[in-house]
């Protein structure tokens, strides 16, 4: 997986992408994550990227034309043509199931940072094949956005994480939340770790973690739990099991 970001402040952005998990994969070569600073591809001698919107209004814009040609010169340098990807308020809302589509369906990703007032439509129209974001709010720069987006659709390529399972159990992956976790010590500040977790009965403490996981998604999120098939036996007795707890 090769991702190419975007952006008006490279340096910060790829030191986070050069840390921790996503850095170690890049060392071994399982994913590339590469930031272009937009401002090395204007024409004019002040680097200048923006100017003023056509028909007035408060702020800035940024210009197709240097978002064009740093676009352009990583689709050369990849070589065909790459899926493109705005960051955007008015985009469609990420969430796992775009992560998981991203990373099966793309080998290389262009994520474009926007800033200001946003960027020329006329670069959406020709260069970008989407929209996306992080919900229902805005922010100062698409840099925030761009990273999340990166991090979460590398962690999900093959040999980033030691197995699969290391996300495979985690929230959203299959609709549910996931359920508590504990470490040591087994008792802090007098709360006790769940007895069932101390047991070593593994086929008990899968069933409790399935259970916590329900009624954990039933609590905070009655939206994701909504969708959930529980029709199994065993899911129907684990829901028998947390109803007659509530009473």
């Amino acid at each position: 997986m090769r991702i190419d970001i975007m952006t008006l402040f490279p340096d910060t952005v790829g030191d986070m992408m050069n840390e921790s998990i996503l850095g170690r994969a890049q060392e071994r070569d399982l994913i590339v994550i590469t930031c272009h600073q937009i401002r090395d591809y204007t024409t004019n001698k002040q680097n200048q990227v923006d100017d003023y919107p056509y028909g007035g209004g408060h702020g800035a814009v940024l210009q197709a034309d240097p978002l064009f040609r740093c676009w352009e010169h990583i689709c050369n340098e990849v070589g065909h043509r790459v899926h493109t990807i705005y960051m955007s308020p008015c985009g469609t809302t990420f969430c796992q199931a775009e992560a998981k589509r991203l990373s099966r369906d793309f080998e290389n990703l262009i994520l474009v940072c926007g800033h200001y007032e946003g960027i020329d439509e006329r670069f959406i129209e020709e260069c970008v094949d989407e929209e996306m974001s992080l919900g229902d709010f805005v922010l100062t720069g698409g840099e925030y956005a761009a990273m999340a987006i990166a991090d979460a659709v590398c962690r999900l390529c093959p040999g980033v994480l030691s197995t699969p399972e290391c996300y495979e159990n985690e929230s959203h992956w299959d609709g549910l939340l996931e359920y508590p976790q504990y470490s040591r010590p087994d008792v802090w500040h007098g709360r006790k770790v769940p007895e069932v977790l101390l047991s070593g009965h593994h086929a008990n403490i899968a069933k409790w973690r399935r259970k916590m996981s329900i009624l954990r998604t039933w609590e905070r999120r009655p939206d994701m739990y909504q969708k959930l098939d529980l029709s199994s036996k065993a899911d129907q007795k684990l829901l028998a099991e947390l109803e007659a707890e509530r009473e």
